[in-house]
């Protein structure tokens, strides 16, 4: 019977490499309880003895040696034990970006190939009663993640799932949500004020505002009406909001903080990847030639730096809030509703 050398060495088993019944938390412990195999003797030289080996293997079938699962309530109590790692929390939700991306791609291919005319795909996904809808697309930020953590659960239930990602109420009273409600309004003119911040700064750099294209998102706002601000705004609250903190918060960051990177370094990487997913419109621009290269740096840097800030103040916020996603998706929600009601008010009641 092959084992698996890595696990041999690892002298902190908690299952019998023999027939898999779990161990009993003794130290030293000599003698599976349940198959007899000696462990002292693995312990002492990195293999199963001859003469069991043989017993073994044509007693018990081979055991998989995979993911420990645990309870919901070991893996939320033990804030500084690794879940899934580096490479997980980074890939599933670049993978889960990939997809909707590709998605979304071909539902406008689709649409423009139907009406006969590819010119049309400019136009239509400029029209804000298609990007409501298209955003809903965003769920898959939440149906990822929630796919994969059911991996590391004993009990995979839907609840569970999401728990362990921190879209959850539980332990919260009325009194404790509603204080989650406040503090994620709160945070969110925080995160505007800072950003705004940070913009005028940004503003004071790049003084020449020829060098900027367009903003495609104000113009989009600046040429809708009444309704489709209120069902863009309703879509960036309920949808946006959660399903990008479920991903990049909730999944991305609690991976990467838990990991060997550590809570500084997971906040930090975290909100670069978050801030660097959300310019790759400007990436895009310039491969097509749409804009200059000198254009794209200057635009690229703009925007860089809110994008930045506002991720950094979520990452912290999350944090803070014990991993938890309330005040968080309600921080990123309002702040993006905020911004698009004061882009309308701008540009169709006058501000300036």
């Amino acid at each position: 019977m092959s084992t698996n050398e890595n696990f041999l060495k690892d002298k902190k088993w908690q299952y019998c490499p023999g027939c898999g019944n779990k161990l009993p938390p003794i130290q030293n412990l000599k003698f599976c309880m349940k198959c007899g195999l000696d462990i002292e003797y693995i312990r002492t030289h990195g293999t199963i003895s001859p003469q069991q080996s043989k017993k073994i293997s044509h007693t018990y079938q081979p055991i998989r040696y995979g993911i420990e699962k645990l309870s919901i309530e070991e893996l939320l109590n033990q804030k500084d034990k690794q879940i899934w790692n580096i490479r997980a929390s980074i890939g599933i939700p670049v993978l889960a970006f990939v997809i909707m991306s590709f998605i979304g791609s071909g539902i406008l291919m689709i649409i423009a190939l139907t009406n006969f005319n590819l010119n049309y795909l400019e136009d239509l996904a400029t029209k804000i009663y298609f990007v409501v809808l298209s955003s809903l697309l965003e769920l898959i930020f939440i149906l990822f993640p929630a796919i994969y953590v059911g991996k590391y659960l004993k009990k995979p239930t839907l609840t569970n799932r999401l728990r362990l990602l921190g879209f959850t109420s539980k332990g919260y009273d009325k009194i404790g949500i509603l204080k989650e409600v406040l503090l994620g309004l709160g945070f969110a003119a925080v995160g505007f004020f800072l950003v705004f911040g940070v913009t005028v700064i940004m503003d004071l750099i790049f003084f020449n505002s020829e060098m900027m294209p367009a903003d495609e998102v104000d113009m989009m706002i600046a040429n809708t009406d009444a309704f489709g601000l209120f069902l863009i705004v309703l879509v960036m609250l309920l949808v946006v909001g959660t399903s990008e903190e479920v991903l990049f918060r909730g999944f991305m960051q609690k991976g990467l903080v838990r990991s060997e990177l550590g809570e500084k370094w997971g906040i930090f990487i975290t909100a670069l990847i978050f801030a660097l997913i959300h310019l790759l419109i400007y990436i895009i621009a310039f491969i097509f030639g749409e804009i200059s290269l000198s254009t794209f740096i200057a635009s690229f840097i703009y925007a860089f730096f809110p994008y930045m800030a506002i991720s950094l103040l979520l990452g912290l916020l999350f944090r803070w809030r014990n991993e938890n996603l309330i005040a968080v998706m309600i921080t990123h929600g309002v702040y993006d509703a905020i911004l698009l009601i004061l882009v309308f008010l701008i540009y169709n009641v006058g501000l300036i």
